[in-house]
């Protein structure tokens, strides 16, 4: 062959070769794009899973924020209402006690001038001057104020509770929230009839499918 037949060939065949290796090169650049592309939308769903972390680190930091977090907006009134109505009862009962507290410090010491426990319902009715009726006040003022100060103290007991159960309720929210409540989720049954020991056996067979 004649060595200058071969190096036209030669000098014909490198820009093929070139722009061969050139569209590799550019599928692989390609190919590198779209595998960023998918560890990208990978990542974003992995963030976008619902978490019940956060749901009950929100209801932690501000009551209702966990519902709001689930999407579960119509809670969020029911929350307020149960702290509003809680607080109010709170307020009533600690009220009724400094009443019947200060009543009582009134009607125990020397001073004339403190009768705060006139004021009282009921007191009209006491000769507070005579016995027994000035025992019977007494203790009917005491019982009052024990009365007050347990519903109260109960009652922050109960706002404590309150307040981790909207917390326990974002939660659980939040861990069904993605779960399946298709119609898939059924329940059939239909009679069966087995052997055992040579004897015909009839029965149920129940399927849950879920």
């Amino acid at each position: 062959m004649n060595k200058g037949n071969l190096s036209s060939r030669i000098l014909v065949l490198l820009p093929v070769l070139f722009l061969c290796l050139a569209a590799k090169g550019q599928n692989l650049e390609v190919d590198s794009a779209r595998i960023v592309e998918m560890d990208q939308q990978m990542e974003q769903q992995q963030e976008e899973v619902h978490s019940p972390k956060k749901a009950t680190l929100y209801s932690a930091i501000l009551p209702g924020l966990g519902q709001a977090y689930n999407k579960k907006y119509w809670k969020i009134p029911l929350v307020y209402a149960g702290f509003g109505t809680l607080g109010y009862f709170i307020y009533w009962n600690n009220d009724n006690y400094q009443i019947m507290k200060q009543a009582y410090s009134d009607f125990t010491d020397d001073d004339p001038e403190t009768n705060s426990h006139l004021d009282l319902d009921g007191a009209q009715y006491y000769n507070l001057d005579k016995e027994p009726d000035a025992t019977n006040f007494k203790t009917n003022v005491a019982k009052q104020q024990d009365y007050y100060r347990r519903n109260r103290d109960l009652l922050v007991i109960c706002t404590v509770g309150f307040y981790g159960l909207q917390i326990i309720d974002a939660s659980v929210d939040a861990h069904f929230f993605d779960f399946d409540m298709s119609d898939d989720l059924t329940f059939n049954w239909q009679p069966v009839m087995s052997s055992f020991n040579r004897e015909t056996i009839y029965g149920i067979n129940c399927t849950f499918t879920f």
